[in-house]
């Protein structure tokens, strides 16, 4: 079994997705490409085919909505974007999620679309012991350095 928004993406085709525009400007530290974004307001982009319409879809999503899904900037996408959870993901619903996929005909997620990734937690063992799909080091390793901060 997989996360459920790897057959899902109903949100990326349903909500405008906007953002402060300094999540698109490299000098600034922002990592969202600006090719794929669209002005709004003063302070603000939206993803190109998010900005309006009655059909949304964001220029980045590459899905059959409610069979299969990705976003193609997932480790750049805006804030906004991050900030919806799937529901149940962290135990509670998410009325973003919920009515994006009852929009595209898909049912709300439950707490048993979950049950998958508890069965492989408890499959797992406790951290550091070397269990299948620990990521925890089993030994005095310490974690590597970070890289320096960035001035702005």
């Amino acid at each position: 079994m997989s996360h459920p928004c790897l057959s899902c993406g109903a949100c990326c085709a349903y909500f405008r997705v906007s953002f402060h525009w300094s999540e698109a400007d490299p000098a600034l530290g922002g990592r969202v490409p600006p090719a794929l974004t669209v002005p709004l307001r003063a302070h603000e982009l939206a993803m190109r085919g998010t900005e309006g319409g009655a059909a949304p879809r964001c220029i980045a999503l590459d899905a059959d909505i409610g069979r299969y899904s990705r976003c193609s900037i997932h480790p750049v996408r805006p804030q906004a974007c991050r900030d919806v959870p799937a529901s149940w993901e962290f135990g509670a619903p998410s009325p973003q999620c919920d009515k994006s996929r009852i929009a595209h005909g898909l049912q709300a997620l439950t707490p048993a679309d979950w049950a998958w990734r508890e069965a492989a937690n408890d499959r797992q063992g406790p951290p550091g012991s070397g269990a299948a799909g620990d990521d925890a080091p089993s030994d005095d390793t310490p974690p590597p350095a970070l890289p320096p901060p960035v001035a702005a």
